[in-house]
């Protein structure tokens, strides 16, 4: 919703369009409610996510009138280790259980001793983080789905190595699918320690003229080729806490605002 909100008036609009839609929350990253280093917009922004104005927004006020619940905060791992009193704090001010870490950045997820090594850190955030009386949450991309040394994927290493009274999983499916992986053989995998999970479907958009070979990228909820009602029947058999939408700029009319409310309406339909 970044692309439409640049004032709280902005925003205001953004979620109660959320709202109408019939969602009853959302996920907030944490660097993009607050002032932040300049790098940190900047790496954002490298990344295709631009963060706009959102950092200088009242977010606590926004999300208070619009009547949104806050699934989950987004952090680094390396702001949880260095500042989990702070990271506590901000959770609980906006009534959330979860911190979920998003991946990591320039990460080897092909060697097996830096993918333990990661769980291990994941594992004392995690118990930092219970002692204040939250849970910690790992939010998969495609590199998790790399090969190590032994033959296992980064993903499966993670699934092995961390305790699940620490640290349990965001599960995204769109990234999986996108990496060849059977993505209900890891939701099985995971089993109850899949606590949320972000639903995206995966197809194309004619744009131009189309070639024999065409880029595929995210689309509205039942206008791509994934299983939805598969994964969706899943999740729920594991009793996630919430299925979450996310999208990827490939919007219906380039429009933010309708690509929520097609995907709204799947969902509707099918939860």
């Amino acid at each position: 919703m970044r692309k439409v909100i640049q004032t709280e008036e902005d925003a205001r609009l953004a979620l109660r369009f959320v709202k109408a839609a019939g969602f009853e929350g959302i996920e907030l990253n944490s660097f993009m409610i607050k002032k932040v280093p300049f790098i940190v917009p900047v790496i954002t922004w490298m990344a295709g996510m631009p963060t706009g104005n959102s950092g200088k927004l009242n977010w606590h006020e926004l999300i208070t009138e619009s009547g949104l619940k806050v699934v989950s905060i987004h952090e680094d791992l390396g702001s949880i280790l260095k500042n989990t009193e702070e990271i506590i704090a901000e959770a609980k001010s906006f009534n959330t259980e979860y911190v979920v870490v998003t991946g990591m950045y320039r990460f080897d997820y092909s060697s097996r001793d830096e993918v333990r090594k990661l769980a291990t850190d994941l594992n004392h955030a995690g118990k930092l983080l219970k002692q204040g009386g939250l849970n910690l949450l790992y939010h998969n991309h495609n590199t998790e789905f790399r090969r190590v040394e032994s033959g296992e994927t980064a993903f499966e290493v993670l699934v092995e190595n961390t305790d699940s009274a620490y640290v349990n999983f965001e599960f995204d499916s769109y990234w999986a699918i996108e990496a060849g992986c059977d993505a209900v053989k890891l939701m099985e995998l995971l089993g109850n320690r899949m606590k949320l999970y972000h639903i995206n479907d995966r197809g194309n958009r004619e744009k131009g003229k189309m070639g024999s070979i065409i880029k595929s990228d995210s689309m509205e909820l039942g206008t791509g080729n994934v299983n939805l009602v598969d994964l969706i029947t899943t999740a729920k058999k594991y009793g996630v806490k919430a299925i979450i939408l996310e999208t990827h700029r490939n919007w219906i009319d380039d429009s933010p605002v309708k690509s929520l409310q097609v995907s709204g309406e799947f969902l509707h339909e099918e939860i």
